[in-house]
């Protein structure tokens, strides 16, 4: 695993994050941020976690010998 492998790995676990608060909030009803910053914080973060996690994966692949 390299450096930037551990980047994006924490990236992705920090949007991963983001997603699962995001959820809690537009759950509760009345999301600290409002309605519409929390869905655009979640339809944003899931994607960008998929897109982190798999560029993780792809730079340590191609970086094993």
């Amino acid at each position: 695993m390299t450096p930037k492998s551990g980047v994006l790995l924490l990236g992705a676990c920090i949007t991963a994050i983001a997603a699962v608060g995001s959820v809690f909030e537009l759950s509760s009803g009345m999301p600290e941020l409002g309605q519409t910053t929390t869905t655009i914080i979640l339809v944003g973060s899931i994607p960008l976690t998929a897109v982190l996690f798999w560029v993780a994966v792809q730079d340590t692949r191609a970086n094993m010998k």
